[in-house]
């Protein structure tokens, strides 16, 4: 069936648009997006959408996997991989690669091509690169096949914090101090002694990033310069290129936005308390000991709607389309920083942005049919 055939409101004549929830990937986030795809995957209308699940390995093979939402679940500690549920250890799922189809394939090497029939939407649940960094944005605007969330520029922007930053301030958003290691610049003695010298001139402490991931991997706080080159080579054990951002004093409050018919709009915002023996939200106190978030964060009204208007005020400055939480720093000072914006930000049980959503009145059923049918409505192409 060519694009023109196909109808632009799936659903009108009676038949459920389908979905390809696609997620894991090769990404170090692959168990966080494998979480979320359990959580939606138990949470979507199924009276009113037809889902078909697609798992990619660690290693890049995409897959058919069981529709079984409770092995997809982070449980013990124990994180949950694609390779546990997929259905066949080899075989290839392809999505539509031309306009002129939207029909998704099973190929294995010892039988012909087998049709799954076609998708009408594509709800991408991958977080870092290879996924959440414009890489499947474009494959699909390529296919001419819908999709939730923002395009491949917003995208990609949103993945690389460095020019997060750069737009941002560009548009008069307020961000911490920072700079940027670049591989080729690690890679020589010289290059590391001018970063070692830039980077001591944003003061102590210091947080070492891999630039372009999320979930909290590969961050490290760093006290003492005697620690800032382990802490750069374990963010390049995510990402060659590393952001450092001097230490802010101030409180940890996020916001949620979701674009309706007539624009963006944000939630209530919540607080990240982090507890015990956790010294900033990384990856265990996330997702492994799940620190507390309070929603809504205890904020004056003043307070709340600066944020929820500087939460709108990034949104558009990047382009998004869809969803993004934004992550702030409140100073003692009063003033707000953006700290990073998350294009595809988790949907795990403990993930704030469906929490932030459901406290402003949109539960988490609610929620995806929005993410689908706004992405239904939304042309593939320039837009």
């Amino acid at each position: 069936m060519s694009i023109e055939q196909h109808s632009p409101n799936p659903g009108a004549s009676g038949a459920k648009p389908r979905v390809a929830i696609v997620f894991g990937g090769r990404s170090s986030e692959h168990a966080i997006s494998v979480s979320t795809a359990g959580s939606v995957l138990k949470a979507i209308d199924r009276t009113k959408y037809e889902v078909l699940p697609i798992g990619i390995t660690q290693e890049g093979r995409w897959a058919l996997v069981s529709d079984e939402p409770s092995r997809m679940a982070i449980t013990d500690g124990r994180l949950p991989a694609v390779s546990q549920i997929a259905e066949a250890t080899e075989g290839q799922v392809t999505l539509p690669v031309s306009p002129d189809s939207r029909e998704v394939v099973l190929a294995t090497s010892t039988e012909a091509p087998k049709a799954l029939g076609e998708v009408d939407v594509v709800l991408p649940l991958l977080h870092g690169p290879w996924g959440e960094d414009g890489t499947i944005q474009g494959m699909l605007e390529l296919s001419g096949v819908p999709y939730v969330g923002s395009g491949v520029l917003a995208s990609a922007v949103g993945m690389d914090k460095e020019f997060t930053k750069r737009i941002l301030e560009s548009h008069g958003i307020g961000v911490g101090s920072y700079t940027v290691v670049r591989p080729r610049e690690w890679e020589s003695e010289a290059g590391r002694a001018a970063a070692r010298e830039r980077i001591g001139e944003l003061g102590l402490p210091l947080f070492v990033k891999p630039c372009r991931a999320g979930s909290s991997v590969g961050i490290s706080k760093v006290k003492d310069l005697a620690d800032l080159d382990a802490a750069i080579e374990e963010a390049r054990r995510h990402d060659p290129k590393v952001i450092v951002e001097a230490g802010l004093d101030g409180r940890e409050i996020e916001c949620a936005v979701l674009e309706f018919e007539d624009g963006p709009r944000a939630s209530v915002p919540a607080e990240i308390l982090v507890g015990g023996d956790y010294e900033f939200y990384d990856f265990e106190a996330k997702y492994i000991d799940s620190s507390e978030v309070r929603i809504p964060a205890e904020l004056t009204e003043g307070e709340t709607a600066e944020i929820r208007r500087q939460a709108v005020a990034a949104f558009e400055a990047l382009g998004c389309e869809g969803l993004a939480r934004v992550d702030f720093f409140l100073l003692t000072d009063g003033r707000w920083v953006v700290n990073e914006i998350n294009t595809m930000p988790g949907f795990t049980p403990i993930s704030a942005y469906p929490k932030m959503w459901e406290a402003s009145g949109v539960g988490y059923a609610e929620l995806i049919d929005r993410l689908l049918q706004a992405a239904l409505r939304r042309s593939t192409g320039l837009r």
